[in-house]
């Protein structure tokens, strides 16, 4: 922009001040204008590039980025599962053993609902949980 507001303040003073006849003058000043034309294609051009060069980086800059956080996430994912994993295995474990212990318990209890239950039965009362 700069380029041709300085291209068009130079023709102008151009006119103002030349000496020259009509008809080179015209000249001149279409020269420069021509002249002025390819200088604002040529930076044009040179920023266009510029700027797609710089698009085209920043794209696969994303998607190198885009790429290690999902491989990251995916990592931590399956990490999670596999404590998940462990815990419920776990939990399955104690339940059975519980459940172990409860049948053992009423096994127990039933035994002892024949007799009177005065404190003096040699099986101590587990509790339920």
């Amino acid at each position: 922009m700069a380029l041709l507001t300085g291209a068009a303040i130079g023709a102008a003073i151009g006119l103002l001040y030349a000496p020259d006849s009509g008809e080179n003058t015209r000249e001149r000043l279409s020269k420069e204008a021509q002249d002025a034309k390819d200088q604002f294609n040529k930076k044009y051009q040179e920023t266009s590039s510029n700027l797609s060069s710089r698009a085209k980086k920043a794209r696969i800059d994303f998607e190198h980025r885009l790429e290690d956080t999902l491989s990251s996430a995916s990592y931590k994912a399956d990490e999670i599962l596999s404590a998940l994993e462990a815990k419920l295995e776990d939990l399955r474990k104690q339940n059975a053993k519980l459940q172990k212990d409860d049948k053992v318990d009423l096994a127990g209890n039933t035994s002892n609902s024949g007799s009177s239950n005065t404190g003096s039965s040699n099986t101590p009362n587990k509790a339920v949980v």
